[in-house]
């Protein structure tokens, strides 16, 4: 599926746009191609576009101190990935956004995003309702790293994105729950076993 029909798809399981208001919004979004490794986001650059994923994966992480990377989120297909923190308040970035694999992407900037979502009711419906849920999702995130074990967390994963263990490498799944490349081989094994 092309970028703007995928696009088109992914918007009207939300909301419904005419073809000439979905013609409209689209050509606000520019379509960009990286390369597996290629870095979107760097910490501390300024941030103003938000990204969906046409094709392959990105991964939004964090490092420490420590050189110790914390995976927030693994965007594929359909899904949306920025450092919105950054984006949202016009600040430098904390986060880094890089590609798990070649990505074909739609950028959108923030001047952009704002300027269609006065002008079309219903963009800006779209747009309160995906942050809504990117937050409901980070909330459960939250609440499964405090109150579940660490085999717990690796079920969720697997139930809700069975994709990803093919798409990405385990240490970055391991990075994403916390948990060394070792304890996940563990857990993907004795699942395996039942």
């Amino acid at each position: 599926m092309d970028a703007k029909s995928l696009l088109k798809e992914h918007v009207s399981k939300i909301v419904t746009l005419t073809d000439e208001q979905f013609d409209y919004f689209f050509s606000h979004f520019k379509t960009e191609t990286f390369k597996k490794g290629q870095t979107i986001i760097s910490e501390s650059q300024e941030v103003d576009k938000e990204y969906f994923v046409i094709s392959g994966c990105l991964k939004s992480f964090y490092v420490n101190d420590e050189v110790k990377m914390y995976i927030l989120q693994f965007a594929m297909p359909t899904w949306w990935a920025s450092d919105y923190a950054a984006l949202y308040n016009k600040t430098k970035a904390t986060i880094n956004v890089d590609c798990v694999s070649d990505v074909e992407i739609l950028s959108l900037s923030n001047q952009d995003r704002e300027k269609i979502c006065k002008e079309i009711h219903e963009v800006e419906h779209f747009f309160r309702w995906r942050t809504n849920r990117g937050y409901v999702a980070s909330q459960k995130r939250l609440l499964s790293f405090m109150n579940n074990d660490t085999k717990t967390r690796y079920e969720e994963l697997l139930a809700l994105y069975p994709a990803l263990y093919n798409t990405v490498p385990k240490h970055l799944i391991a990075a994403y729950l916390g948990v060394s490349r070792e304890t996940l081989s563990r857990l993907y094994n004795a699942s395996k076993a039942h």
